[in-house]
């Protein structure tokens, strides 16, 4: 979006919102695992390098973007701004810094990372309002807002695969899942006629979208049945039980009861809650168990859409589909928020308990590899041969 004022204040104070919650979580952190170590694993980061790249990233796409006026019109290869700190590319640089190579870096500790945080913002904050009086296109700043938020979400992720007793006010945040009122009253499944669905957004000043999400087309769907919410834990250990198919590892059977570890304490599970914390190769094997199908995204997103009652926003749902570009995609100046993946992750749609504000819609493409299974991911069903 260019810079109109209500549009640069309401920015403003997103950011400024999203980085008090960040700090929240670092001090949690710090309180849950002093010496923030946690083991070198592929689904995991170090807590230090996690929050250094977060104020990393806000100055190279916005305080050292000399072409940060241009929105996606931007070089990305151009040369940048020097850095506050010497040496900071080397180690928050995601696209050139290996995964497995964080372990080993010598990254700064809590009190420098925070000065980072705060010198950041007070850049990004001072350079949104010089581009509102200009009217320049608001495209970078929006882009580590939305950052950011992923960020605290991992986070979150990382807490919960660690064990880590998080504050209550961190780890129940209020959930607002679209449109209840059908499931409520007892409404399970709907039918969704066929027709032509324009998928994709439209890259334009004023509306902020990923680089996935672009290229509009048409996709032609034949009809089907949904379900309207995702399949709960009643009805996936049902399957889990007769099928002696694996638990999820989050859960535990004792005394006659299942129990679910979250953020480090057993409680026992709520069977009408959405599984989760399931694989797509598990979300498959209860779906041929039951005679169904996961829903493709573009039936997922048409049904979103269109209706009333299908419940969404509690976990993320695994699709069917692979993770591929739309016809005509091209990718944003920043390449690697999509390209690398595409291929080799499945889609996921919805969101979870944890997604901000900022990016829950029906039409955002989530990705992860088809086995993870310590994200809040569950799924729901699709029946073809029952469409009416």
């Amino acid at each position: 979006m260019s810079g109109v004022p209500d549009q640069v204040d309401a920015l403003a104070a997103a950011l400024q919102h999203t980085r008090a919650r960040t700090l929240a979580l670092m001090d949690a952190w710090c309180q849950a695992l002093p010496d923030l170590r946690v083991p070198q694993r592929p689904t995991l980061n170090l807590p230090l390098w996690e929050w250094g790249h977060v104020a990393w990233f806000q100055t190279w796409w916005v305080g050292r973007n000399r072409q940060r006026a241009l929105g996606l019109l931007a070089d990305p290869d151009h040369e940048r701004e020097p850095p506050a700190v010497s040496g900071a590319d080397d180690l928050y640089n995601s696209s050139t810094v290996e995964h497995g190579a964080r372990w080993s870096l010598p990254l700064p500790g809590v009190a420098d990372v925070r000065a980072e945080l705060a010198r950041g913002l007070d850049e990004t904050l001072s350079t949104l309002e010089q581009a509102g009086r200009q009217g320049d296109d608001l495209y970078w700043w929006q882009l580590v807002l939305v950052h950011e938020d992923m960020h605290q979400e991992a986070a979150m992720y990382m807490a919960q695969a660690l064990g880590l007793p998080l504050p209550a006010q961190l780890t129940r945040p209020p959930v607002k899942p679209r449109a209840l009122a059908a499931a409520d009253h007892g409404v399970r499944r709907s039918s969704v006629a066929a027709q032509a669905l324009l998928m994709g957004r439209t890259a334009e000043p004023g509306r902020f979208c990923f680089d996935n999400e672009c290229a509009p087309h048409e996709c032609h769907l034949s009809a089907y049945e949904v379900d309207l919410r995702v399949v709960n834990w009643a009805e996936y250990l049902e399957f889990v039980q007769a099928t002696g198919h694996p638990a999820p590892a989050v859960l535990k059977r004792e005394g006659g009861h299942w129990w679910i570890r979250e953020f480090g304490q057993w409680q026992l599970v709520d069977m009408a809650a959405p599984a989760a914390y399931v694989s797509a190769f598990d979300a498959q094997a209860w779906c041929r168990w039951a005679g169904r199908e996961l829903p493709t995204e573009a039936q997922w997103e048409c049904a979103a859409l269109s209706l009333p009652g299908f419940e969404w926003g509690r976990v993320w749902e695994w699709t069917a589909s692979a993770f591929e570009p739309y016809p005509g995609f091209a990718p944003h100046p920043y390449r690697d928020y999509s390209v690398p993946w595409f291929g080799t992750h499945r889609v996921l749609r919805g969101a979870s308990e944890f997604t901000s504000e900022h990016i829950r819609s029906p039409r955002y493409r989530n990705f992860f590899l088809p086995d993870r299974v310590d994200i809040p991911a569950g799924f729901r069903s699709v029946d073809r041969s029952s469409a009416a």
